[in-house]
């Protein structure tokens, strides 16, 4: 099996409202998928519609080679589940809600639990009720990490975590994806994302508008080159290049926004001046993500 999460034509009417359009997606065994869009895009019912907490309109979808809604309960054994509305039981301790879950599955290996708990920082002896936000949200990461499971399904999982949780996090979604097991971190922190994920969907108004690699993403996107010479510079020499725009020049330094070959740019800088230095800013997740939605309402 290459296909860990598969959807066709997946729809989700509420009333008049199409929350979800004829969603087609394939996440591969093995890969960090990031599902992106800002609130109210689709994500949350997506997740929920192929978890069989809704059921959809039209259209059908499998996990783990099984059908979503035929073999619902059998899927349970092999995912790991963080909802973006997380609501765990506030009287039990961090333990004891770990305990509850664990027994649901059969039993877990309490060392690696133990160990996801140090790595995380949290604190299993406080009832869930007395732990701050980012703290219950730990106890719901190591519940879902904590059985190994073949895909990880995450709705906004890093929710009032700090910084250094996050990092730790996102090594343990990295150590999930080399074991061969997936993740589908659906998410508006675009940071995040673009740190971990193999490849990205865009969604818009329950449409998947795009599916692309983030190494491929980046390519496309365009950049910010300043280049520094040891004497004036005439910027025009530049402007025939494919790819070039927006050219400035200061004295000894030019900087231009590019998405042509770095090989042509640079050739026709060292035979036309004395080059010292380059720099390039690439364009972040944001910028490319914002790009994609300007494009889509233009």
């Amino acid at each position: 099996m290459t296909i860990a999460i598969h959807a066709e034509a997946l729809t989700k009417h509420y009333g008049d409202f199409p929350a979800l359009v004829d969603l087609n997606l394939d996440v591969k065994v093995g890969e960090i998928f990031g599902f992106l869009g800002p609130n109210g895009a689709g994500k949350t019912t997506m997740i929920r519609t192929i978890l069989d907490e809704i059921r959809p309109t039209s259209g059908s979808a499998t996990i783990a080679g099984l059908d979503t809604h035929k073999h619902t309960v059998e899927i349970r054994n092999h995912i790991g589940y963080v909802p973006g509305d997380l609501a765990l039981y506030p009287n039990l301790t961090g333990r004891d809600t770990l305990t509850y879950f664990a027994n649901l599955r059969d039993g877990v290996d309490w060392t690696y639990v133990d160990s996801l708990a140090d790595r995380l920082d949290a604190d299993l002896t406080k009832k869930v009720g007395d732990l701050s936000s980012g703290n219950r949200q730990k106890v719901g990461l190591i519940q879902a990490f904590m059985n190994k499971p073949d895909v990880l399904i995450m709705d906004e999982p890093s929710s009032g975590l700090d910084p250094l949780v996050q990092r730790e996090f996102q090594t343990m979604m990295r150590e999930v994806a080399s074991d061969g097991r997936t993740v589908f971190l659906s998410s508006h922190t675009l940071s995040e994302v673009q740190r971990v994920a193999d490849r990205v969907g865009i969604i818009r108004h329950g449409k998947l508008i795009a599916v692309e690699d983030v190494a491929e993403l980046r390519s496309k996107a365009i950049r910010t080159v300043n280049l520094y010479f040891d004497e004036t510079v005439d910027g025009s020499v530049f402007e025939p290049l494919p790819g070039v725009r927006e050219i400035k020049v200061e004295n000894h330094h030019v900087t231009m926004s590019f998405d042509g070959q770095m090989e042509t740019l640079l050739k026709v800088a060292a035979e036309r001046y004395s080059l010292v230095d380059i720099a390039t800013h690439e364009a972040d997740l944001e910028e490319i993500f914002l790009t994609y939605y300007e494009e889509v309402q233009a």
